[in-house]
């Protein structure tokens, strides 16, 4: 199966080499680029890609903005991409709001092309990108900064089995399907179920809304280990 990508950044340069290096892999098809969010959501629409990747910042309509636009369209809109937000910064506020408005992770512009690749690829097949290091750095740094726990979310968590919110706490901590089911004792397959049960019944749309929810319902705190 082909995954079809839009590229929406504001320098030429970096679009036109995304699109040359993944346009080289014959399971990625580069279906459309755009100089800023405006356009990206309007190029998004029209050519229904499975992967957007997204510059935070840009004119007329930033990352952000974008993404939310793509991720809670208008009635009538029923295609829903997968938006990885592109970024200098490795910890950014933008990318944090990105992730809670339901993208899929984000990616440094100066990693590896390797990365790149692989960063579509895990974003088309659901899984959101992102690294545990990262995860503890930019999830924890601005849950510090939240207010208390909201409780219609901690509500939410009463639907979940013990051991589904033990997963669900490993999810927030950073650690890798692999990493649970070595905690866990359990087969990375069953953790991988564990992790759709938790999704369906929280109503999240991916492993990044599941670590927002984790801190922002109270269920994890900053600096837990």
């Amino acid at each position: 199966m082909t995954i079809r990508v839009i590229i929406v950044d504001d320098q030429a340069m970096v679009r036109a080499g995304f699109a040359a290096l993944l346009a080289a892999q014959s399971d990625i098809d580069v279906v459309g680029e755009a100089p800023n969010g405006k356009l990206g959501v309007e190029v998004s629409r029209s050519t229904h890609p499975d992967v957007v990747l997204m510059d935070v910042r840009m004119p007329e309509m930033d990352g952000l903005a974008a993404a939310r636009a793509l991720l809670n369209p208008p009635p009538g809109v029923v295609h829903l991409p997968k938006v990885l937000m592109l970024t200098t910064f490795d910890v950014d506020d933008y990318v944090y709001e990105a992730l809670r408005a339901g993208a899929s992770g984000f990616l440094l512009k100066d990693a590896p092309p390797a990365d790149l690749i692989s960063a579509v690829r895990v974003v088309a097949s659901g899984e959101a990108l992102l690294a545990p290091s990262v995860t503890r750095r930019l999830i924890a740094d601005f849950a510090k900064q939240r207010q208390a726990p909201r409780q219609d979310q901690s509500l939410r968590l009463n639907g979940l089995t013990p051991r589904e919110t033990e997963v669900l706490v490993l999810i927030a901590r950073g650690l890798s399907n692999q990493e649970i089911a070595e905690r866990l004792v359990l087969a990375e397959q069953t953790v991988k179920t564990h992790i759709g049960r938790v999704l369906n019944k929280l109503g999240l749309r991916d492993r990044a809304q599941a670590v927002i929810f984790s801190y922002e319902s109270g269920l994890v705190t900053p600096g837990e280990q």
